[in-house]
């Protein structure tokens, strides 16, 4: 039985016998990842432990095929990482309900009329604006060519009606949280 006297010594044995772990690890699957392999395993080998390894032929074939299973492992929780994303990033609305629960269909629509009864609250240009813009899609330009008021105008009706938007859904927030 051979044995080898710490890290030079298995580097040692690992140079004398790349060719067969090569040959190892090439029909065991490692395909083209077979250099990187080998060149991972004889860093490992020069960090290790300084100590003497008593079979160590048998040690660096563990240790290849060690290397090549987490190589495997990894890949796979990639992959299955990637599936996870693409499934995702790809849902349409073939490949899932795009309709609310019941629940938050009620819950919105309720939401919604406190909105339309409380909407009068805000200053009338601004509300008209907010409308023509949010529900009618006419861009900032367009609204104020049609209310004959600058553009600066229309964002400063738009950031009020944004501000107590915002205000009003933190209050309904709180109402539904109590």
């Amino acid at each position: 039985m051979q044995e080898s006297d710490g890290r030079g010594g298995l580097v040692a044995v690992l140079r004398e016998h790349r060719g067969a772990l090569r040959r190892y690890l090439l029909a065991h699957g490692a395909g083209e990842l077979v250099d990187d392999l080998l060149q991972e395993l004889e860093i490992k080998v020069r960090q290790g432990a300084a100590g003497p390894v008593q079979a160590p032929l048998g040690y660096l074939y563990r240790a290849a095929t060690n290397l090549m299973v987490d190589h495997r492992r990894s890949l796979q929780q990639a992959q299955a990482r990637e599936r996870a994303w693409a499934e995702l990033a790809d849902r349409t609305e073939a490949s899932s309900d795009p309709a609310p629960s019941a629940e938050r269909e009620i819950d919105a629509r309720e939401q919604l009329k406190v909105v339309r009864t409380r909407l009068h609250e805000l200053p009338e240009r601004a509300r008209r604006i907010l409308l023509r813009h949010r529900v009618d899609g006419l861009s900032q330009r367009a609204i104020a060519a049609e209310f004959q008021v600058s553009q600066s105008t229309v964002e400063s009706d738009l950031r009020l009606a944004y501000r107590w938007l915002d205000d009003l859904r933190r209050q309904l927030d709180k109402e539904i949280g109590a």
